[in-house]
């Protein structure tokens, strides 16, 4: 049988965050004494095996590269009959990392998600519109979402059987209260409302909040999309390895869940880490049977500081740049895409502007806007000015008529769901008895 989780740390329970270390302190040997049983663990630190903080410091980072390397169970702690699911990353970033997790993974999984400022009821019909296959992002909404007593809408964002016109249904017409994305998808929602007639933050009004997460998330973009749809917007961080990492509190600032892991930070080019300041996040998470990670380097790009929060939690605060922080050099400027993001969002919300695309080139910045025809010209004289100012370099910006970046048909389609057929009637087209891929 899987051992018992000892109870889990709940917000609130420590005062300070020396409290908070101490908290930590005590789950730790817990937690070597897991990874002492995988196979991984065993081979890399043999006899110097660490016991404590301080021998935790010596052990080397763990890499995605090292799960590649160890898939699918080269990390695993547990007999195979102990897992509960079997999971992999996206791969955006090169070869999909394996994941798996107890039962009682499980319990800190749901619970570190469901710590939203906004809280999640019995009375939350709860769309989730992530992915289902593989990754852990959809099950992570819907197992914390049924843990809260939440009617559950399973709206994976990658299947056909959930175009966006069927989305635009469900949320006017079960009605949805809360509702769990990428940043990206709630614009698409909104235009694809404003394609179906309605005003997204009229005719929604049991909408409560949008909870997102999946994506580097600027504040001017943050700002508008909650203006949009006139809902907070709740911003989660976190990955398939790990689950949730960070959570926003009541004051709209991103806490890093330092009672269930221990978080560092990597400079890649000095090799230093320390506990604050910026750089790649490194995550110790404290509950983690499955697949204990010590040091695990998730290759994003932080900012962590334990300045005081009025919100009270005591937590540290971190800032997610995610991989492409760095940017882009044009014309002697660094061009990134949060910085250009905040710019585009800043525009005035009568131009219209939902979507944009720019390319960094040596010479040159260009960037696309869908906006509104009657402000395309107004529009494009001010983000061409915003980035003169930003960055001293000239940006070509072009306006493009409303679904051109975003197609109006991919709004308002109902895509053909394929289900094997082979006998046609005479009337009908049995070429749909051959299946595409």
């Amino acid at each position: 049988m899987t051992q018992t989780l000892a109870p889990l740390p709940q917000l609130g329970q420590w005062q300070s965050l020396d409290e908070l270390t101490r908290l930590q302190d005590g789950q730790l040997p817990r937690l070597l004494e897991w990874a002492a049983r995988s196979p991984f663990y065993r081979a890399r630190l043999g006899s110097a095996f660490p016991t404590g903080r301080a021998d935790l410091a010596s052990v080397p980072l763990t890499t995605k590269q090292d799960l590649r390397d160890n898939y699918p169970f080269g990390l695993l702690a547990v007999a195979r009959r102990e897992l509960a699911t079997y999971h992999e990353s996206s791969g955006t970033a090169g070869q999909p990392t394996p994941s798996y997790y107890t039962e009682d993974d499980w319990v800190d999984l749901a619970e570190r998600y469901a710590r939203k400022w906004i809280g999640i009821t019995a009375d939350d019909t709860f769309l989730v519109r992530t992915p289902y296959a593989l990754m852990i992002t959809g099950h992570l909404a819907q197992a914390a979402a049924r843990s809260k007593g939440a009617t559950v809408v399973p709206g994976d964002n990658r299947s056909l059987a959930m175009p966006y016109a069927r989305v635009l249904r469900v949320l006017h017409d079960l009605p949805v209260t809360l509702t769990w994305s990428m940043p990206t998808e709630t614009l698409i929602w909104a235009a694809a409302a404003r394609a179906a007639g309605y005003r997204p933050d009229v005719d929604f009004p049991a909408l409560r909040a949008l909870f997102v997460g999946g994506e580097p998330l600027s504040p001017a973009r943050r700002r508008r999309i909650s203006e949009i749809w006139g809902v907070p917007v709740v911003e989660e961080y976190g990955s398939t390895e790990t689950g949730s990492l960070a959570g926003e509190c009541p004051q709209g600032r991103m806490h890093l869940w330092a009672d269930r892991a221990i978080f560092e930070v990597y400079d890649p080019e000095t090799g230093q880490v320390s506990r604050d300041g910026s750089g790649e996040l490194v995550v110790t998470p404290l509950y983690r049977q499955a697949m204990p990670l010590l040091r695990y380097n998730l290759a994003d790009n932080v900012e962590i500081s334990y300045d005081d929060c009025a919100c009270g939690w005591h937590l540290p605060s971190v800032r997610v740049l995610g991989r492409a922080a760095f940017g882009y050099p044009v014309g002697g400027a660094k061009v990134t895409q949060n910085v250009l993001e905040d710019l585009v969002f800043e525009l005035p919300i009568e131009y219209g502007v939902m979507f944009w695309r720019g390319r960094a080139e040596p010479d040159r910045l260009r960037v696309q806007i869908e906006v509104r025809d009657e402000a395309r010209e107004a529009a494009c004289s001010a983000l061409a000015s915003a980035i003169q100012a930003t960055y001293g370099i000239h940006g070509e910006v072009t306006g493009v008529s409303p679904g051109t970046l975003v197609p109006h048909g991919v709004l308002t389609a109902i895509p053909d769901v394929i289900k094997p057929r082979s006998l046609f009637g005479p009337a009908e087209d049995w070429d749909r008895a051959l299946l595409y891929y």
